[in-house]
């Protein structure tokens, strides 16, 4: 049967696709796992990074199953399954831990998508990166003439959309899609990710938060939680906490004498 795996490793959690049948191509069921994990994910203080891997197969994922999607009314494909897809994938790359993912083969269109949502991506030689959506007179869907223009650029993204040509591992590693090639991708994903025990967890979010602002991902969101995480710590918001407990006015003044 087709599924998502979260699986622990300590402090490293593995999101995996586990669809070998298809070439861990995405079902409905696989997409609605996803936000689900996220939301499990946030909640665990003792996780402090996110490994993306896939079972052992020709592709780390080939996208999102045509069968799945292929019945549906042209109403739910847009309402229902590109609206779906594009909303959990967005929340994965927003989650405040950091993300690497694992490709040890090839990842095109949903896959490419999914591997897009994740901080960094270790690539296997041998894998390429495709859109290749209007082969079957479709459009990419879930973030691929977004998200994908941000990471390599609209060129690139234009070779795949448009002109149905693969990249790979050492082109995606130039434009810096990729931040290395190696012979085994999880090994080295799981490395870098076990690397950050060493590090403030809370620095690592908080910079995650400020540049995914910078570069447009959830910005409004992103500025928020900065400005709130500023503001939580201050007098003022003692002060007016206590005050709305006593409900008296409270006096801000003086909070700063």
């Amino acid at each position: 049967m087709s599924a998502l795996h979260l699986i622990r490793h300590g402090a490293i959690a593995e999101l995996k696709l586990d669809n070998p049948a298809k070439l861990n191509a995405f079902t409905l069921d696989m997409l609605k796992a996803v936000e689900p994990f996220c939301d499990e994910l946030e909640r665990d203080a003792s996780i402090l990074a996110v490994v993306i891997t896939a079972e052992e197969s020709k592709a780390f994922c080939a996208g999102a199953d045509i069968l799945e999607w292929s019945e549906l009314s042209p109403y739910d494909f847009a309402r229902h399954w590109v609206r779906e897809g594009h909303r959990v994938f967005d929340r994965l790359a927003r989650l405040s831990k950091p993300t690497v993912a694992a490709l040890g083969a090839h990842a095109f269109g949903g896959g490419l998508e999914f591997a897009a949502t994740a901080d960094i991506r270790v690539m296997a030689l041998r894998a390429t990166l495709a859109l290749p959506e209007a082969s079957v007179g479709i459009v990419p869907g879930w973030s691929g003439t977004q998200r994908l223009i941000r990471l390599l650029g609209e060129p690139m993204v234009k070779e795949m959309a448009l002109f149905g040509r693969r990249i790979s591992a050492e082109r995606a590693y130039a434009a810096g899609f990729a931040a290395e090639i190696s012979d085994d991708p999880a090994s080295a994903a799981f490395e870098m990710a076990e690397k950050l025990a060493d590090k403030s967890s809370r620095a690592v979010e908080v910079a995650k938060y400020m540049i995914h602002a910078a570069v447009g991902e959830d910005r409004s969101a992103m500025i928020e939680a900065l400005g709130s995480g500023m503001i939580s710590p201050t007098e003022d918001r003692n002060e007016g906490v206590t005050a709305f407990r006593e409900k008296r006015k409270p006096n801000f003044l003086e909070v700063k004498s």
